[in-house]
């Protein structure tokens, strides 16, 4: 029941060893993480090698993007399981791994997904982003599960298909809208916090790029040409938003990793 932790990297110097060490502190030991690196000129490189650990796989070469050494990771994957960490992204506390085989076994399904908490660049809570059991129509309501705690078996991707890198940044919307609203794929919500993310991703380093995301987003959920939808979309999406910034106030950190 091997999961393959996909991690893209380039000059993550400053949150790599992090992101490594939740997964090795793992109490579930049958993983691989395939780190691709977009020939990082930093110290990336050498804190990994650091860790002497014959479960990290390295590949550093030049990529198109985030999505292209995801797409390459995947591809690379020899687990069943497949989840997406990013470099500034870790686990929450050291069961992470076990619970997810544990609801994979129970339930039968193609997908799970939980909960997420944003912290700042000094790893103090801001967000808590509590996701609820997915219902038909929900993508359309400015609702998703968090792309980090999205796991998705191997065999589903080959089937319906990798993240489309001509999308942009909101390619990890368009893939999990792809796999749960329009091909029906049977999931799982484990409604337990599994990712920690920190604050200033690539999609949310500036207005301007949150704009052109949701105007993207809107495409291809095929409304953007209904003033109505397009009004309740982003309603909905920032009423979500400040109870997530609310539940963030009262989170107790009690049994995480860090």
């Amino acid at each position: 029941m091997r999961i393959s932790i996909i991690t893209p990297t380039f000059n993550s110097e400053e949150t790599i060893k992090k992101n490594i060490l939740s997964i090795q502190s793992q109490n579930f030991h049958d993983y691989e993480q395939i780190i691709i690196d977009k020939k990082s000129t930093d110290k990336t490189l050498k804190i990994i090698k650091e860790f002497g650990n014959d479960k990290i796989k390295i590949l550093s070469e030049a990529d198109n993007g985030i999505y292209d050494a995801i797409n390459k990771g995947i591809n690379l994957a020899r687990g069943k399981y497949i989840l997406i960490l990013n470099s500034d992204d870790y686990f929450y506390t050291n069961d992470v791994l076990h619970k997810i085989c544990q609801s994979f076994s129970l339930n039968n399904v193609d997908i799970l997904y939980g909960n997420l908490i944003y912290v700042d660049k000094k790893y103090k809570p801001l967000r808590l982003w509590i996701s609820n059991t997915y219902e038909k129509g929900f993508f359309h309501n400015g609702w998703s599960p968090p792309h980090p705690s999205f796991v998705v078996k191997k065999k589903i991707y080959e089937k319906y298909g990798l993240y489309k890198q001509s999308i942009g940044n909101p390619a990890d919307i368009e893939l999990m809208y792809r796999f749960l609203e329009k091909k029906n794929i049977n999931f799982v919500y484990l409604d337990k916090i599994l990712v920690s993310m920190r604050i200033g991703g690539i999609s949310n380093r500036s207005i301007y790029k949150i704009f052109i995301q949701n105007i993207r987003i809107l495409q291809f959920l095929n409304i953007h040409l209904n003033i109505f939808k397009i009004l309740r979309f982003f309603f909905l999406k920032c009423r979500n938003r400040v109870k997530q910034f609310y539940d963030g106030k009262k989170i107790n950190f009690k049994g995480s990793i860090f």
